[in-house]
């Protein structure tokens, strides 16, 4: 059983920069995949980006690669995601998951965060 809190969502001017953190309970933290997925109302829940156990592999959504970066410290139980040249378009509830193993898919996450508002202005 792990449990997800997500933070540092917030309100941030275009061109502006973010970094969401996640923290995790348990001690297998380490056994899992962690992901960021984000939700805008009325549509699908998308692919954020991933990292795999060892922090090694990351993977990103087309909208956001070379702009958001994930990372993860298995020591203090929590990934990150900094968010840098935000857009009016990247707005919505960024929510963290654990997965068994990588996926784009938030289907294949097991646990899920609260979720964390960001919005961007124009």
């Amino acid at each position: 059983q792990v449990q997800l809190v997500e933070s540092g969502g917030g309100l941030v001017q275009a061109g502006g920069s973010l970094r969401l953190s996640c923290a995790a309970s348990g001690r297998t933290f380490g056994s899992y995949a962690m992901g960021w997925f984000r939700q805008a109302p009325g549509k699908e829940r998308d692919f954020v980006a991933a990292i795999r156990l060892s922090g090694y592999y990351t993977y990103y959504g087309d909208s956001v690669k070379g702009r958001f970066t994930i990372s993860r410290d298995n020591a203090k139980n929590t990934v990150y995601l900094q968010m840098n040249s935000l857009k009016p378009e990247d707005t919505a509830v960024y929510y963290c998951a654990a997965a068994g193993t990588y996926s784009r898919d938030y289907r294949w996450y097991d646990y899920w965060g609260q979720g964390t508002q960001v919005t961007v202005s124009p």
